[in-house]
């Protein structure tokens, strides 16, 4: 079993797909680290041989930020629009859509399971 940043890669998978379970590496990042090592996008994960994998790992760590190290970076970004107050950061403290989309209706994502206001009572006729 590969294990490249502290994720077990699945074995079944296609080399370019295997790498994608890492945080942080997506299917055109996945495809370059594949070509820049000269190693086949077809060939599945179970079939890298020891050198293969050594180059994977060693151009993930020298190149690109994954897993821990990138998820940290995104806390401390987040936190510092909290920290300014601006629009963005005001957005994310009250758990609402941070870029712009519509809220009457949509984004229960953010918003959460929907909690149900009664309506006002109208007047009792005279």
């Amino acid at each position: 079993m590969a294990r490249i940043a502290g994720v077990d890669l699945p074995k079944n998978k296609r080399g370019e797909i295997g790498l994608t379970y890492i945080y942080g590496i997506g299917p055109s990042t996945a495809k370059y680290i594949l070509t820049k090592n000269n190693i086949d996008v077809n060939k599945k994960v179970s079939e890298w041989n020891d050198d293969e994998l050594n180059l994977i790992r060693s151009t993930i760590t020298d190149e690109l930020k994954v897993e821990g190290q990138l998820r940290s970076e995104v806390q401390m970004s987040i936190k510092r629009l909290l920290d300014i107050a601006c629009y963005r950061g005001l957005r994310h403290r009250k758990g609402l859509p941070v870029r712009g989309q519509r809220t009457k209706t949509n984004s229960r994502t953010r918003k959460g399971k929907r909690k149900t206001v009664a309506g006002k009572k109208k007047a009792a006729k005279k």
